[in-house]
């Protein structure tokens, strides 16, 4: 279970990251600023999670 909680945190973080980039489309298509500024924000985070995530799986899952 414990080397699997990176993976896990990979596919976590894909998913947000196409989420993110469908809700900036979206909002680029609108011109909406304050769902452009969301989508920038949630993809900073996708892109942190997933290097954690990988950090982690390089360390064999030592903290």
């Amino acid at each position: 279970m414990r080397r699997a909680r990176p993976f896990l945190s990979l596919v976590g973080a894909a998913g947000a990251a196409t989420s993110a980039f469908s809700t900036l489309k979206s909002a680029r298509g609108k011109n909406d600023k304050l769902a452009l500024a969301n989508a920038a924000a949630s993809i900073l985070v996708a892109i942190t999670g997933a290097a954690l995530a990988a950090r982690d799986l390089r360390k064999g899952g030592k903290a």
